[in-house]
Parts: C-alpha cells; sequence; structure tokens
C-alpha cells in the first residue's frame, strides 16, 4: 500500500507536528508533503531521514515569513501536488487548509483536522495580524475567497477525524461535515517513566508558543502581582512580539526558557506546583495532558479542548475567566487541595499515543480497499 502524508508546513514543533511524528512513525515509508521546510528548524529536525517533499513555491514562502501574506497562494500550492500514485492519503491540516492536491478515482484521502483555519472564521488567532487598517482590508479580501476555496475543497473529502469535540462541532458548521474524534498522541508511558521519583519544587509552569490569544502575558502580569514563581518554555513564531513584551515588563518572577527538549519538559511538569493553560478556546491542548502525565494538576481556562481533558477538583482547576482575580482564586485551590497523582495519571491515559494508533487503524482499515 502506497501511503503520503500531507501536513502545512514544517517550521515550529507544537501540536500538530506531534500528531504528524506519530502517523509517520505508523506509515515509516510515507514521504510527507508539505507547502515548505524551514531547514534546522525544531520541526525541521524532528524528521530528519524522513523524505519530504515541499511545493514548488517553497522558497517564496520561506523567505522571512511570506507564507503568512502569501497566502492567498494557498490553491496554487497544493494545487501543484499530484498525489494520484498513491492507494491513501492522510492530511494533517490546520490554517494552511493542507487541500486540493489531486488524487486519483480509487485514492481513500482521510484529513485529520486540527481546526478548520482560525483566521477564516473569526476566532482569535495567535498573531492578530489585522490590527492595522490596510492589513485588515486585505485579509478581508482574501478571506473571502479563501473561504469559499476552504468549503469547496472540505466537500472533496469524504473521511473527517477531529482532534477533539471542540473542533468536530467547528468542521459541521462550516463544512457541514460529519467526523470522528480521535484525540492527539500524548506520550504517557515515556512521561511517567521520565518522572518518577521527581520532587515538586516552587514555580509554577507554561508551555506555549509565544503568541497572543494563550493568555500567557495576562499569567506574567499574575505572578508579577501575586509574587509566584512562573517558567515559561516555548519559543515565538510568525510575527508576535509577546516575547518581547513579556522580556520588557519582567521583573524578575518570570523565567523564559525557549525551546527545550522533551525529556527536559516533562521533568519541569513533574517539578511545578500546577501547570498554566489559559488559553481561550483552545483546539485541544496536548500540554495540558502531558502534564496531568508528569503528575502535575492544571489551571485552565474553562473553554475548548481544556474542557474535555481537565476534570474540575480532580485533576485541575477551570476558570471562567482570564484574569489575575481569578488566577489567585485558582492558586489558591491547587495549595489547598490533596492531588492524587494516581487520578492524574489515569485521566491522562485517556489521551495515550497507544490509544491514538489503535482509533486511527480502527478508523483506517475498513476504508481501504479488500486488497490491503
Amino acid at each position: 500500500m502506497k501511503v503520503a502524508i500531507v501536513h502545512d508546513y514544517l517550521k515550529e514543533y507544537g501540536g500538530a507536528e506531534r500528531v504528524l511524528k506519530t502517523l509517520t512513525e505508523m506509515y515509516p515509508t510515507a514521504p510527507i508533503y508539505t507547502a515548505f521546510r524551514v531547514k534546522g528548524s525544531t520541526a525541521d529536525k524532528a524528521f530528519t531521514g524522513k523524505k519530504i517533499i515541499e511545493s514548488k513555491l517553497s522558497s517564496f514562502l520561506k523567505v522571512g515569513k511570506l507564507y503568512s501574506p502569501l497566502r492567498f497562494l494557498i490553491p496554487t500550492i497544493w494545487g501543484s501536488f499530484d498525489l494520484s500514485e498513491y492507494d491513501l492519503v492522510i492530511t494533517s491540516c490546520s490554517w494552511y487548509i493542507t487541500r486540493g492536491f489531486k488524487v486519483g478515482k480509487n485514492t481513500k484521502v482521510v484529513s485529520y483536522c486540527h481546526t478548520p483555519p482560525r483566521w477564516l472564521y473569526g476566532f482569535q488567532t495567535s498573531v492578530g495580524f489585522t490590527r492595522l487598517w490596510p492589513v485588515k482590508i486585505y485579509a478581508a479580501i482574501v478571506g473571502h475567497f479563501m473561504r469559499l476555496y476552504d468549503f469547496k475543497t472540505a466537500q472533496e473529502i469524504p473521511n473527517w477525524i477531529a482532534n477533539s469535540k471542540n473542533v468536530a462541532g467547528r468542521i459541521k458548521k462550516f463544512y457541514k461535515k460529519n467526523s470522528t474524534v480521535i484525540y492527539p498522541p500524548v506520550e504517557v508511558k515515556k512521561i511517567m517513566n521520565a518522572t518518577r521519583s521527581i520532587e515538586k519544587k516552587d514555580f509554577y509552569l507554561i508551555v506555549s508558543r509565544l503568541v497572543g490569544a494563550k493568555g500567557i502575558e495576562v499569567a506574567v502580569e499574575a505572578a508579577e502581582k501575586l509574587g509566584i514563581n512562573l517558567k515559561i518554555v516555548g519559543e515565538a513564531h510568525g510575527f508576535s512580539d509577546v516575547e518581547k513584551r513579556i522580556k520588557n515588563t519582567n521583573k524578575g518572577k518570570v523565567e523564559l526558557l525557549g525551546y527545550i527538549s522533551d525529556e527536559e519538559k516533562f521533568k519541569l511538569m513533574a517539578q511545578a506546583k500546577a501547570f498554566i493553560a489559559l488559553a481561550k478556546d483552545e483546539d485541544f491542548g496536548m500540554t495540558a495532558v502531558e502534564a496531568q502525565a508528569a503528575g502535575t494538576p492544571v489551571i485552565a481556562y474553562n473553554g475548548g479542548g481544556f474542557k474535555e481533558s481537565v476534570i474540575e477538583g480532580k485533576t485541575g482547576v477551570l476558570i471562567n475567566e482570564i484574569s489575575t482575580k481569578s488566577l489567585k482564586t485558582a492558586i489558591g485551590k491547587i495549595k489547598k487541595t490533596k492531588w492524587n497523582k494516581k487520578t492524574l495519571i489515569t485521566n491522562a491515559k485517556r489521551f495515550s499515543k497507544e490509544v491514538f494508533i489503535g482509533e486511527i487503524k480502527r478508523y483506517i482499515n475498513p476504508i481501504l480497499p479488500t486488497r490491503f
């Protein structure tokens, strides 16, 4: 069976790339088709040794950050790929749409959707690039035609997998398509083995790309006002200036650690008093599950995918408002509650890598031709 995997692009290594990583382990000979790859980036390093095929426009897209303003080229980018020789094509799609390529009449296409593009449907985006009116006009014009393209190409895909119930609702709303929820793969066993004998320390932790729409700056402000130590793991993304603003306002309670290895991240998760995740309407949120696998409770915004992974009072505290006041209350609950590590890990196992692989196979095998 000839399998191809299609992914937005390879630059930062985040949740979508962790899903991609597991798919490449399931189908080790499958090439990765992508809009572009940035050599030496965290995502590029994660797929060393894999056959990666970039679009013909890749050289333009990765000049500076042109992949964002040149998003009107998305139909041309994906339309340049001919995947008709493959029996199965799996797309890993989010904000770059990742559809519209050519396939054969017998090719089975499965879309694993992290989310319909947030910038197309009014969801808060990580950069907020439309603050300037010329960009706002440009985005409105491009967005109109991209929504038409997004809907049209979505109708061509018969098989949809959503990474959460939250995203399944968006797929139904914007594409009029039903989908099966298969949560992203979390390395629960690996995390458990790496954090067995680690003791707690006096700090709270955030792991996130340093972008807007994640509530990071509110957490930084709260840390300074409440006098708590906060460590932040993650790298900057796109045109975001969040990292710069944090550095300008930091008074010593916040430590920016940048990109670190998984092993270091898991250790910090296990040491933290609590993990903080404040993104509004998060698609799913793998790091919140990773923290639970490390035996650490989560303070999360009561919305999006966090409502599916965090159990109030048992594996964390859900807050209805992203503010210093609500964080102060949540931290008080964290300190007063005796958290059961076994309960935290048991909940995390619902989202394990092994569960993901099993559910993907059960989904894909019945749709393949009988010769496979």
